[in-house]
């Protein structure tokens, strides 16, 4: 019965993915700003974005990424969970493939689903064989305007037990993304984003980031 209730699950999600009915696509660009210029991007950000009078929503969560070693594949599966720090909210469960560097398109684009979980999550991933990367705390605004998504985050290490979450400053800066979550086919997105990442210049260069460059991904 058990078997019956999984195979009927991936077809659904199968025919899902081919009507293209579930975002599984996410466009990408990222910068970074100094921490004495921040205050001037969400100035920026907020006229520019929408509900322009109200107050940028902000976060505040921790991340877990892991990955999953296969032996029929040369790269691993990536996976991330999320929990909100600030708030009672069901974890989020990630999946992220290899990102595509295409130069005829204007970001980043890589596979990516998101589900929601319980708290039992990364124990079930650990009996799956999951092996933990690296984790980190962000804490942020978030705006939006139309179907972009715009972060502005201070990146922290989860250092000790005998010390506070997210308490380690990594950076004297703060990272910047500008994303799209989208079905497949709707690439006019990348040309969406790289007008508005041109409304954010000079205070910040967003752009299409390889991390094959940089030794591993984000």
């Amino acid at each position: 019965m058990q078997m019956t209730q999984i195979t009927n699950s991936k077809e659904l999600l199968s025919t899902a993915l081919q009507s293209r009915i579930i975002p599984n696509q996410e466009f990408l660009l990222q910068g970074s700003i100094l921490d004495s210029a921040v205050d001037h991007l969400i100035h920026r950000l907020r006229g520019l974005c929408d509900t322009v009078d109200a107050s940028p929503e902000q976060f505040h969560d921790l991340e877990v990424c892991l990955s999953l070693r296969q032996p029929t594949q040369t790269a691993p599966l990536m996976l991330r969970v999320r929990r909100a720090l600030d708030r009672d909210s069901p974890f989020q469960l990630r999946y992220i493939g290899q990102p595509e560097l295409d130069r005829s398109r204007p970001t980043l684009v890589r596979s990516s689903i998101d589900v929601g979980c319980t708290s039992t999550i990364l124990d079930f991933l650990t009996e799956l064989g999951c092996r933990l990367d690296f984790e980190y705390v962000s804490r942020g605004y978030i705006f939006r305007k139309g179907r972009m998504k715009i972060t502005v985050s201070k990146i922290k290490a989860v250092p000790g037990k005998q010390q506070e979450i997210g308490s380690e400053t990594v950076s004297q800066s703060y990272l910047v993304e500008l994303s799209v979550l989208a079905p497949n086919g709707q690439d006019s997105i990348g040309d969406e984003m790289r007008i508005f990442a041109e409304q954010l210049k000079p205070l910040v260069q967003l752009e299409k980031i390889d991390y094959k460059r940089l030794g591993g991904l984000p």
